[in-house]
């Protein structure tokens, strides 16, 4: 049976997509997520048809290891985007469920406006770095230069004995200038560096707004897969809320799984 699907990547963090509406696939995601024997991809997402009434669809994610995931930020901009040129929905903008509740999209040309979930609490611990949850939990550090052996060090703290049973996504970034930052992210799940990661941009804006005082506005953020916006408000407790996260969507071809 041939599986049609396409092929996405957002900032570099791609994903193959496949549409579910007529019924949910059989299919063998760490294969096909596979680098050297399958197509290739950080995560595979199925669009599905929703059974909330202010949904237009569901997204279900997959991370490259074949389990099923927490949100992936970079993921929903990049299936909102397809299920809008699929002609799904009515109005300029887009309504789904993922894994972590509900997301609104918006569009403007190949870029991809994300609502994230409000943040209500940062853990900072006592060596200075950061936990929050963004839609998937997050270790964030600030460097004064990002280590040569970040691969390694990233690894070392996701398989930790804190973090390694339920995993984490671990952060490591710098200041570029006042509104603006360079991270690089170790994805669970995909168990190595991405090139970017939605909700790890986000974790790592409000991190550093948290730290620098900073209550509203927008926070620019480099990826070694290009560059993202995080736009938020606090409130006054010091919790975050109005999260948004943007950058393109960019479709790359489409074939047929096997």
């Amino acid at each position: 049976m041939e599986i049609p699907f396409v092929k996405y990547q957002g900032t570099g963090n791609d994903f193959i997509l496949v549409d579910g509406r007529l019924g949910l696939p059989q299919i063998d995601v760490k294969h096909w997520c596979d680098r050297r024997f399958g197509i290739g991809a950080d995560g595979l997402m199925i669009l599905a048809n929703s059974q909330d009434p202010k949904c237009d669809f569901d997204m279900i994610y997959y991370n490259s290891d074949g389990n099923l995931s927490s949100m992936c930020g970079n993921g929903g901009r990049c299936i909102a985007h397809w299920a809008k040129s699929l002609g799904i929905g009515i109005n300029q903008t887009l309504k789904f469920n993922a894994p972590d509740g509900l997301h609104e999209a918006s569009f403007h040309e190949n870029l991809v406006k994300l609502s994230m979930n409000p943040v209500s609490n940062i853990n900072t611990l006592e060596n200075g770095d950061s936990l929050l949850d963004t839609g998937s939990p997050h270790y964030v550090r600030m460097c004064s230069a990002i280590p040569k052996s970040f691969v390694d060090e990233a690894f070392a703290i996701r398989h930790s004995p804190q973090y390694k049973k339920d995993g984490i996504n671990v952060n490591f970034y710098v200041k570029l200038d006042t509104h603006q930052l360079f991270c690089r992210t170790f994805e669970r799940g995909v168990e190595d560096e991405t090139l970017s990661c939605g909700t790890g941009v986000t974790a790592v804006a409000l991190s550093f707004a948290k730290f620098n005082n900073i209550q509203n506005g927008k926070i620019d953020v480099r990826t070694r897969g290009g560059d993202l916006s995080v736009y938020f408000e606090t409130s006054m407790d010091g919790s975050y809320h109005n999260i948004h996260l943007e950058g393109p969507a960019t479709f790359v071809y489409r074939g047929y799984l096997k």
